[in-house]
Order: structure tokens, then sequence, then C-alpha cells
């Protein structure tokens, strides 16, 4: 076990693919490389004034130091640590953080760039140098390039000890493989630290994921809401009509008529729910059910018998949109539940629309059958609608009655 510890880093994968990405460091530090190497030569030569050299080497200074800053290189080398070193990073959010965060952020992604750099020049001096001298010691030993080591000594070694020359060169080999895979070790390490999200980063994620999972509420409510009331009215209309199928053709006509009607109308919600899905700004553009639609849900519950009886007092035009959307939302889910759990009993809707606050009161009476419970998803959506237009709700048993009273803000009227 421990041999197989022992020689692992030598025949992993991640060990080769890490040092790809230290190799890339390399292959980025070369035009620096070669860059230095000519001012070098330029400052020492006598035809070019000193001023004059150091004036081009200021400003080629400058320019090299400006890639590890931007965004798009911290971006770039993200992806390469994400793929070759085998780090889990987040992309880096597409807003612009406030100016502290990014200061940062950039100083963190610019020392790890430097850190890339240096790291892959070592490397490549290890592959450039030990490596191929390693070669060459075993090299000869097979018979192949032993003039290259013509006068050569190490030590107590020379070139006719072609023996204890390649072991010497397979250790070598062995040493740079460790010294690849401890690199490599190294800078999957640091990436986190250096490359990983910063505390502004981690809080428009955060922030982005609970959007998301609002979005996701949201949808679920509509969705209840909305299949909800059309299943539990086409349910009604379906056993009422099988029961009085041959003694009232015409009330069959009549709930068959408002199956069709509730099937259509919740294919629409579906259809837009569905779009929002799919592509959330199209969908946000379709009509929405409104307070201002009241008349059409009343008359979808009254084609399953219930007899429904609404008062409105002020204009439902003038609401704001999200308001009277909701609003409409839980006028839905109380019919739907008085349907669903008291049968075809009278239900009384009254609506007020006041100078900064719509209520809405729902109640019917209770049977003998089964009694509205406390809990459930549809009196818990219509609460989490409530809570979060910062409305306030009370729902329960009242006089014989089940009621639900709802009051939402609707802000200074205009």
């Amino acid at each position: 076990m421990r041999i197989r510890r022992s020689v692992g880093p030598l025949v992993s994968g991640t060990t080769y693919r890490r040092g790809v990405h230290l190799l890339l460091g390399a292959v980025l530090l070369l035009p620096y490389v070669l860059v230095g190497a000519a001012f070098a030569q330029l400052l020492t030569s006598p035809q070019v004034p000193l001023p004059l050299a150091l004036l081009v080497l200021a400003v080629a200074l400058v320019i090299a130091s400006v890639p590890p800053f931007l965004r798009g290189t911290r971006a770039l080398e993200i992806v390469a640590a994400r793929s070759l070193l085998g780090v889990p990073l987040p992309d880096p959010p597409a807003t612009t953080e406030p100016v502290r965060e990014a200061r940062d952020t950039r100083l963190r992604a610019a020392l790890w760039f430097t850190l890339h750099l240096a790291i892959g020049g070592l490397v490549a001096v290890l592959l450039l140098i030990p490596l191929t001298t390693a070669v060459l010691f075993i090299g000869q030993r097979l018979g192949i390039g032993g003039e290259s080591l013509a006068g050569l000594r190490i030590g107590p070694l020379d070139e006719h000890d072609s023996g204890w020359l390649a072991l010497l060169g397979a250790a070598m080999i062995v040493c740079v493989g460790y010294a690849v895979a401890g690199l490599g070790a190294l800078a999957a390490i640091m990436a986190p630290v250096l490359l990983g999200p910063s505390p502004a980063e981690r809080i428009a994620a955060l922030e982005a994921h609970a959007v998301r999972l609002a979005e996701r509420n949201r949808l679920a409510r509509e969705l209840h809401d909305s299949i909800g009331h059309a299943l539990t009215v086409t349910t009604v209309q379906a056993a009422a009509a099988r029961e009085v199928l041959d003694e009232d053709p015409e009330f069959t006509r009549r709930a068959l008529a408002a199956i069709e009607d509730t099937g259509r109308a919740a294919a629409e919600d579906l259809d837009r729910l569905l779009g929002m899905l799919r592509d959330g700004e199209a969908a946000q553009r379709a009509p929405l059910h409104r307070l201002a639609d009241l008349d059409r849900l009343v008359a979808h519950s009254r084609g399953t018998g219930v007899e429904v009886r609404t008062s409105v007092e002020g204009p439902l035009d003038g609401l704001p949109a999200t308001v009277s959307r909701e609003g409409y939302r839980i006028v839905q889910e109380s019919l739907t539940n008085a349907l669903r759990h008291a049968g075809r009993v009278p239900v009384v809707v009254r609506i007020t629309v006041g100078d900064r606050l719509l209520v809405i009161d729902v109640a019917n009476p209770l049977t003998g059958a089964e009694r509205p419970r406390q809990g459930g998803r549809g009196l818990d959506g219509m609460r989490e609608r409530v809570r979060l237009l910062g409305g306030a709700m009370t729902a329960g048993p009242e006089e014989e009655r089940w009621r639900v009273t709802v009051r939402l803000p609707t802000g200074e009227r205009p």
C-alpha cells in the first residue's frame, strides 16, 4: 500500500494534467523572457543612449504589468485551473464589483498570474536541464548519443561509468516527476485562495441563487393556484354532470361547457408558465390575470353550481400590477378551497380598494363534511404571497363560517 502511494504521483494522470497547466505558465513567461533579454542587450549596447533605453524600458514595464490585472486574464486563468488543475472554481460574475472589492480581487488574480509564470518557468527549467540530462545518461547506457558526454565528470563518476550514470538519470527523472506533482498540488491548493470568489462575489452568487429560488417558488404557486383551481372545478362539474346525466340534460350541457371553458383557461395559464421557464422575458410580456378579471373567475365558479356574491368598492384598474395579480390568485385559491372543502355552498367575496390598502374578504359556510384545514399548500401559498407584499392575512373558522381576510398595501394612489 505504501509503495502504491509512493509511486502514485508518478503514474497519475492528474500529475501530468497539472504539469500541462504549469507549462502554460512557462509559455506565458516566454515573451517576458525574450523582451527582458532584448532590453538587457539594449542597455549594454554603446550605440543606444542610456536615457532613451531606460525610457523605453519604463514604458515596456508598464505595458507588461497590465495583463495580470485584466478581468479577462482572471477569467482565462479560472477556466484553465478548473479544467487542468481540477479545482471547482465558479465563473466570475458579469456585474462589476464595488471598487474596494474589485481591487482586492484583481490583486489576488495578479499574484496568481505571477506565481503561475514563476512556477511554470521552474517546471520548464526542470524539463530542459535535469530531464534532458537524465535522458542523455540513460541513452549512453543504451549506446545512444554517448559522444555528447565526452569529458563529463560528476564527482567520482565520469563518462565511462555508464551504469551509475543511468541510475543517476533514472533518479533524476523520478525527482522531476515528484517535483512536478508537488508543484501541481501546490497550485491546486493556491488556486481557490487567489482565484476564488471575493466576499462581494459570494454575496452576489447567493443573491442570484435566492432570486432563482424565489422565481421557482413563484412558478410553483402559480401552477398550484391555476391548475389546482381548474382541476377542482372540472372534477366537481364532471361529478355533478354524471349524477344528473339522464334527468337534466341541460345542466349536463352547461357543466360540459364550463369544463371546456375552465380547461381552455387552464391551458392558457399553463402555456404562459411554461413560457416563463423557456423565455422569462417573453413570458413576462404576456397578459396576466388581475383583479379586473374577477368577473371571469366568478363565472367559472358559478358554472360549478356555487353561488358567488361579489362586492367591490373602489377602482380595480388603478391597483399596482403586482398587487392586482396576487390579489386575483388569492381570490382564486379561496374559491378553490371553498369548493374543495365545503362543496357547492354560497361564497361571499368582498373587495375594498382604499387609498393605500387593498382588503380581500372571502367567506363561506362551514358544512358537516370535511372542514377546511389550517395548513396545506393553498393557504401556505396565500400566506407567502401576502408576506412578500408586506401585507397581513387571517384564515380560519368564524361563527360557523370559514373566512379569509387579506390586507395588502398598495402605496400612494395617483
